[in-house]
């Protein structure tokens, strides 16, 4: 009787989780929580002690300035708005390159930190058009108290919007929002009639044209790639033959790209300069990596994961360079509106063009590098791995795709905004893989003619309504991004509109 007793308590006790392992569970929730929290606060605390010094410096270099006080609240909206800028536009730089594990999550952070901060130093623009590249027309402004609050109401605005689009994980556009701050401060100043709404309508038709392009392209790039290379019956040879070639597209287009863009303040080649330089670089390139890919690729056994070594490298390059071509082009967004600013002050003046002071760059650059460092990891495993699952060969699809469109919408005149030309050609390469996974004859040939080189037949034939419910790109994130897109410009404003209001009623200098 005592050892039936025994055996029915030895049942009940083993289905039963022991109070002690929940309590260690307990712990260890409380633990992460802690240390995440820790983390927080710790960021927090960097990130106001630069926006401190950011203040110190404006009010050191410019002590005997006429109203200083504004120079200084100008120097710390700037040094917040760059702060924003790293933790939510940087991540589509190197975003692809994380996760497809090309790069990690530290080594990313360190490449971009230092090339965002080389580019905004070295190549950023010295003259700025302070009024968002001719969004509202400064003539109009009435006096030089006026535009200093529609200035200051469109940093902070724009600011404080890229901050609410962090929070929520979504990769905006910086210059959109900056073009939507300088809208909505100058329609609360002047008027309507302030706007110049043929730029702006060009502006909206970005919206739909540069994520569009940029996915349509990084498709075509991913189907080149999978048709000639992945499913071949040797691969290792076809990519012996076909990436040198794309190695040296991507350098020849990088090239142009950082000519067109990223060097404008050291040098201003012209169109012709650009096309015979980016010709001899992709040539250079091709008669380095023919010998290079050749070597590295020897011994190599014959599937994917061998691919996908040879495409490490020039990821690493496209996001140092995506990264340098940022800095030199987005730290305006964050100090223009500052020099700005600071031009008003100085000599009482509403200029359509500034210069931007040296010490205003520097803030622009440590602000965007520690933005990203302090809260970046967010939205780069968004753009790298969130969104649709990323290798290196959809990741160099991406990198390639928005340099190419950043040149074919430059040639065009079309105002793009880079933001919104990654995060597309990561929906591109997304939804390309769920039309290939279920459409692609070759594909679903070669899988039956080689199964030791794939995965299983049974794992890639999956039924239409596995594919309907296992998408691979999740909605969920596709409809924030793409609806924070599409309120960016009109919240910026009217967020500026309504700090316009307030500092117009009550602040005086």
């Amino acid at each position: 009787m005592t050892d039936d007793k025994s055996h029915a308590n030895e049942g009940k006790i083993s289905i039963q989780k022991p109070s002690l392992d929940k309590d260690l569970h307990k712990l260890s929730k409380l633990e992460d929580a802690t240390r995440n929290a820790s983390l927080h606060l710790g960021s927090s605390g960097i990130a106001f002690l630069f926006l401190a010094l950011a203040g110190i410096i404006a009010a050191t270099l410019l002590p005997n300035q006429p109203h200083s006080l504004i120079i200084i609240i100008a120097a710390i909206i700037g040094g917040y708005m760059a702060l924003n800028i790293g933790a939510n536009d940087v991540a589509n730089n190197v975003g692809p390159a994380v996760g497809s594990k090309a790069l990690t999550m530290f080594g990313a952070l360190i490449i971009a930190a230092v090339f965002e901060s080389a580019g905004a130093l070295l190549a950023g623009g010295d003259v700025v058009k302070t009024i968002a590249k001719g969004i509202i027309d400064p003539s109009l402004v009435k006096d030089s108290q006026t535009f200093i609050w529609a200035m200051m109401a469109a940093l902070l605005s724009s600011a404080l919007w890229v901050n609410l689009a962090t929070y929520l994980r979504a990769p905006v556009s910086t210059t959109h929002s900056v073009v939507g701050g300088v809208m909505g401060g100058g329609i609360a100043a002047v008027g309507f009639n302030a706007v110049n709404w043929s730029t702006m309508s060009a502006i909206a038709a970005s919206w739909v044209i540069s994520p569009f392009l940029g996915g349509l392209i990084a498709a075509i790039i991913l189907a080149f790639i999978k048709t000639f290379i992945i499913y071949r019956e040797d691969k290792i040879k076809a990519a012996r033959f076909w990436l040198p070639i794309l190695i040296s597209l991507m350098a020849g287009v990088f090239s142009a790209y950082l000519m067109t863009k990223g060097l404008k303040k050291i040098w201003r080649p012209s169109s012709n300069e650009i096309m015979i330089y980016s010709s001899l670089i992709f040539i250079a390139v091709y008669l380095i990596m023919l010998p290079t890919i050749k070597k590295q690729s020897e011994n190599m056994a014959n599937r994917n994961q061998s691919l996908r070594t040879l495409f490490h490298f020039p990821l690493i390059c496209s996001a140092a360079l995506l990264s340098f071509a940022h800095g030199a082009n987005d730290v305006a967004n964050a100090v223009g509106p500052l020099a700005a600013i600071l031009h008003a002050v100085q000599f009482e003046n509403i200029s359509a063009t500034v210069r931007i002071p040296s010490w205003v760059m520097l803030i622009g650059a440590v602000g965007i590098s520690l933005g990203l460092l302090l809260y970046g990891p967010h939205l780069i495993k968004m753009v790298g791995e969130q969104i649709t699952k990323m290798n290196p060969m959809r990741a160099f699809s991406v990198a390639l795709a928005a340099a190419i469109t950043v040149i074919i919408a430059s040639a065009f005149g079309l105002p793009v905004s880079s933001t919104h030309i990654a995060v597309g050609a990561v929906f591109g390469v997304g939804f390309f893989r769920e039309y290939y996974t279920a459409k692609s004859k070759r594909r679903k040939k070669f899988i039956k003619k080689n199964p030791k080189t794939t995965k299983s037949e049974t794992e890639f034939n999956i039924v239409k309504k596995e594919i309907q419910r296992r998408k691979l790109v999740r909605r969920s994130h596709f409809m924030v991004i793409v609806t924070a897109w599409i309120v960016t410009v009109p919240a910026a404003a009217v967020l500026s509109a309504t700090i316009f209001f307030i500092l117009n009623t009550f602040a005086r200098y």
